[in-house]
């Protein structure tokens, strides 16, 4: 008889859910790691005339043009640089791939339902609808956003509805 190894349990049993983190500025965010298709380095992209700020145009990926959206500017966080940590994290949301430029990415986070505690009301200086709630793990905090809601809103105008 052979024993197999404990495997770590994953997010069907309701024990934990994995979260790709992410840096932004100073703050660490997490998504979910089941929207992430891949994980580039950033590269230059076509500007797209008459496109909001925050996207920063497209890329071809394998034949695919793909709109790429810079998080830092979505979210206010002051003039974005690009250098070698600077990503583009490749997202599958409702059948759309689409592109996110964050400033770096960490590491994937495995968190229990005990360790998501609900986001705190921030009245009009941040948006919290987008927001899952925020992730501990020791004395590390995630922004945990709700990246389907977030890419599909109509202020993004990325995806018309995604069909629940």
């Amino acid at each position: 008889m052979s024993t197999q190894p404990t495997t770590k349990p994953d997010a069907r049993d309701g024990a934990g859910s994995e979260f790709l983190a992410f840096t932004l500025g100073s703050e660490e965010y997490g998504i979910d790691i089941l929207k992430v298709q891949e994980i580039r380095g950033y590269e230059a992209v076509t500007r797209i005339a008459n496109a909001p700020e925050f996207i920063k145009g497209v890329i071809n990926l394998r034949g695919i043009i793909i709109p790429v959206v810079d998080m830092r500017i979505k979210f206010n966080l002051g003039t974005p640089t690009y250098d070698q940590f600077t990503v583009v994290i490749i997202l599958n949301i409702g059948g759309r791939i689409m592109g996110m430029v964050v400033d770096s990415v960490s590491d994937v986070t495995t968190l229990t339902p005990d360790q998501v505690k609900p986001a705190p009301e921030m009245g009009t200086a941040f948006n919290t609808e987008y927001l899952m709630g925020l992730g501990t793990v020791d004395e590390r905090m995630l922004i945990l956003i709700d990246i389907d809601k977030l890419m599909s809103s109509s202020e993004m105008g990325l995806i018309d509805k995604i069909a629940a």
